[in-house]
């Protein structure tokens, strides 16, 4: 077994195309060095593999929080596919094994550059689309970033309160509180508690590992009780 069988084993997909898929690994330093071969480096699916993965991104975004406002998912989706995101994913499937360098370039490190492992995934969903589609391309991500956005890896990057704020202000001016109700565990592990309250009125109530956290965390309730009511 070459190594790009070994890699369509581990990707889960056939080519029709293998030499798409070789191109989607071939940096540019190894085409300087292989000019007779008239191989190709992998800066244009690169640019396509880009736009894939943010429609992509997007849309599950889309469908998985319903009542995210717009300047949220957009925030989401900037952690999701940003270079140390990227990287990440990249190493999770050992794509770094795979790329082809020039001598030069792999006895810089090129093969750990974050840069290059980041522009090497673009490269790849810019190649699976091409030869299988967009739904071998979900299918995908269903397996290496789908499960990280369903275990609230990014979450972090939505502000809940800021988002309450927005939605209780379209209409009319409020009192926006948040109260800490409590803390809980020893000092090295605490937890606190807190609620918000809307003119008087508790909308939600929360805990987490700092104030900050139990606020976002009640900020979050109110937002589910007022777009389910």
């Amino acid at each position: 077994m070459n190594q790009w069988e070994e890699l369509q084993e581990s990707v889960g997909f056939d080519f029709q195309n293998v030499e798409i898929l070789k191109q989607a690994f071939t940096h540019s330093s190894y085409v300087n060095e292989h000019r007779r071969e008239n191989v190709k480096d992998n800066e244009r699916l690169e640019f396509l593999g880009d736009a894939v993965l943010e429609l992509t991104v997007s849309n599950y975004l889309f469908n998985k929080y319903p009542d995210m406002a717009e300047g949220h998912m957009t925030k989401m989706r900037a952690a999701i596919v940003c270079e140390p995101s990227l990287v990440e994913f990249a190493e999770a499937v050992h794509f770094s094994k795979y790329v082809r360098l020039g001598k030069g370039e792999e006895k810089a490190g090129g093969r750990t550059r974050p840069a290059l492992l980041a522009d090497v995934f673009e490269s790849f969903i810019g190649a699976l689309y091409l030869d299988n589609g967009i739904d071998k391309v979900v299918t995908f991500l269903e397996r290496v970033i789908f499960p990280k956005i369903d275990a609230g890896a990014y979450l972090q990057t939505v502000d809940y309160k800021t988002q309450l704020q927005e939605i209780v202000q379209r209409d009319r001016d409020v009192l926006i509180e948040y109260d800490i109700l409590g803390e809980t565990g020893p000092a090295h592990n605490k937890a606190f508690d807190a609620q918000v309250i809307v003119n008087g009125q508790v909308l939600g109530k929360g805990s987490g590992r700092t104030k900050k956290q139990a606020e976002q965390s009640a900020a979050q309730f109110a937002i589910n009780q007022l777009t389910h009511r």
